[in-house]
């Protein structure tokens, strides 16, 4: 007789999902992910019952916290009055959704184009100023990231891209703009000189080639890296000075994550386009959205809108996102956010005289991470840009102890964020500091 195993049911639903299905971004053996069965609020519970800590917010998106209730009724109600109908129909949460974003949007945002992610919304806007200005080149930043499209891939300066290179789409030209951590000077020559290489290479595309310039709101994902002060102003008057649409992407930074609804309006401007995903339903139901300003969206009056898809304006994606924004004011989740921060910035100040292997913590709102390096003098990093697997050795241990400390966060390169749930309390962030104090004990060691 042949013995049989019996599985647990942790390793069933591994087995399963390493059978039969393909992971994003990795290859595709020796991967160990956390096999989940059920999250509350800040937290991962796997099919062991072990406890994660979630200190990025899955992939920053689940602002709200998980297994909030209110979003699976509202998705329910929806489900059961319709659950789909075509972009050319109508549902009232569309049109309640929209009249909501329009109020929570400053100036003239007040058209919305939905869609399904980020990387849709991205590629909205680029189709949308190209069409509205008849130009077609798209200036955006190298460390920079918009999605996982060949459009939104090209955009963007993430060396994610790098395997696709060959296929890259055309028209997007990049710029480089330095953060205060890595710059040798005073930061007023940081903005100058940032605005000056703006403005060069505005000259050298031609301005009139030009259809828009895209920015994120707060860099997220290359390291958080903050703008020089007063830069976003600047894009601000150079786009109305050539007749250059600004486009900002909100799909990190957007819905509190930096105490604001937006990532821009820490910096005093109005964009002509905003892309938003993730925290507009926390991640609960994919969707995206466009806003646009309504000068931009009358262009459309009598011209076709040359863009679209299946699921735009979905129904229970519409109504996921409604509840949401409900959610992050009933339950005052901004203000949580800015008094959150303030103790974050607080406890990584006390973190980083204890650690060498701190050089830098850079955040805005929850939205952070700290940079690790092997020398605060010199600044080497602890692992470099896009870092090869046997670079990342020292990095690799220190998310590996993350882990087993019972806590899930985004570690890359030499950088280990700190993103929380924006309903996270002062508990919480000590509890996820003190492990990711342990785990830096680690770099500490290579530190010289």
């Amino acid at each position: 007789m042949l013995e049989t195993t019996t599985l647990s049911e942790r390793q069933e639903v591994l087995q399963d999902s390493f059978d039969y299905t393909v992971f994003a971004w990795s290859k595709q053996k020796n991967i160990s992910p956390i096999a989940v069965k059920y999250a509350k609020g800040v937290y991962l519970y796997d099919y062991d019952d072990k406890r994660y800590i979630d200190f990025s917010s899955g992939l920053m998106n689940v602002n709200i916290g998980h297994g909030n209730q209110r979003i699976t009724e509202a998705v329910v109600k929806q489900m059961q009055e319709v659950s789909y109908v075509t972009p050319y129909c109508v549902t009232k949460v569309r049109g309640e959704l929209g009249k909501k974003l329009a109020e929570i949007c400053p100036g003239e945002l007040n058209k919305a184009f939905f869609t399904l992610c980020g990387a849709t919304s991205n590629e909205a806007a680029i189709k949308l100023a190209r069409l509205y200005t008849g130009r077609h080149k798209i200036l955006s930043r190298y460390q920079s990231y918009h999605g996982a499209t060949y459009g939104t891939l090209s955009v963007g300066g993430d060396p994610r891209k790098l395997p696709d290179d060959s296929q890259q789409a055309p028209n997007f030209v990049h710029i480089d703009i330095p953060y205060r951590y890595r710059w040798n000077h005073d930061e007023a020559s940081m903005l100058t000189d940032s605005v000056a290489q703006l403005e060069r290479v505005i000259a050298y595309e031609g301005p009139g080639n030009i259809a828009a310039i895209m920015l994120e709101g707060e860099s997220g994902t290359s390291g958080c890296l903050q703008y020089p002060v007063g830069y976003l102003a600047a894009v601000r008057d150079i786009c109305d000075k050539h007749g250059i649409l600004l486009i900002i992407d909100e799909v990190m930074s957007g819905f509190g994550r930096t105490g604001k609804w937006f990532g821009f309006e820490n910096h005093g401007i109005v964009p002509d386009l905003v892309t938003m995903a993730k925290g507009i339903t926390s991640g609960y139901i994919p969707f995206g959205c466009l806003m646009v300003t309504d000068k931009i969206a009358a262009r459309f009056d009598d011209t076709v809108l040359a863009t679209g898809m299946t699921y735009g304006a979905h129904p229970v994606g519409c109504a996921a996102a409604l509840e949401t924004l409900k959610i992050y004011e009933e339950e005052n989740l901004i203000e949580n956010t800015v008094e959150m921060g303030k103790y974050m910035d607080e406890q990584a100040a006390l973190l980083k005289q204890k650690h060498p292997c701190i050089g830098d913590f850079r955040n805005t709102g929850l939205l952070g991470c700290f940079e690790l390096v092997k020398n605060r003098t010199t600044k080497e990093p602890m692992a470099p840009f896009n870092a090869k697997p046997e670079e990342m050795a020292v990095m690799s241990k220190v998310a590996a102890k993350i882990k087993e400390l019972g806590m899930y966060t985004f570690v890359r390169w030499s950088y280990v964020f700190v993103a929380p749930p924006l309903c996270v309390t002062k508990e919480q962030i000590d509890e996820g500091l003190a492990i990711i104090s342990e785990a830096l004990s680690i770099a500490d060691e290579h530190v010289s």
